[in-house]
């Protein structure tokens, strides 16, 4: 049956689907299938019925919002300006690598060199690692640097 996630605690491990027959099902997370540890709300999931339980769930779309490759090449190509942490939601470390890149064009660029090298490093770690760990990691996470 195919369904929608409603709802999931990581920390619990529970959560919620929403039936295309629309009944509700409850789940546990060692019910995904596949090697997933989590899932979001609005995902569309496929999954096998056990009384009110959900079973052998499948997810149909791509974890996360953010796309590991766009964030990959963001890095890439404009990291030296903190693009990339602003589309992973990291303000914040986006605000120091650009303000340490233009202040570093003061000090014969060698701060905007290491913010370059910085952002490189970043781009190959965002590029090799799966949809599920990058989500985790950044949306899930919040984590900011490396």
């Amino acid at each position: 049956m195919r369904g929608k996630v409603i709802a999931y605690s990581d920390a619990e491990g529970r959560g919620l689907i929403s039936g295309d027959d629309g009944r509700r099902y409850t789940f546990l997370r060692g019910t995904l299938g596949a090697g997933l540890r989590v899932v979001r709300p609005g995902q569309d999931v496929d999954f096998q019925v056990n009384g009110d339980q959900a079973q052998a769930i499948y997810v149909i779309d791509r974890i996360g919002a953010k796309s590991k490759i766009a964030a990959g090449v963001l890095a890439l190509l404009l990291g030296g300006l903190g693009i990339h942490k602003f589309y992973i939601g990291a303000n914040g470390a986006g605000v120091i690598m650009l303000l340490v890149s233009i202040v570093g064009l003061v000090f014969a660029g060698i701060p905007s060199a290491i913010v370059a090298i910085v952002a490189l490093i970043e781009g190959i770690i965002y590029l090799t690692r799966t949809d599920e760990d990058f989500y985790q990691t950044y949306e899930i996470g919040k984590k900011a640097w490396f």
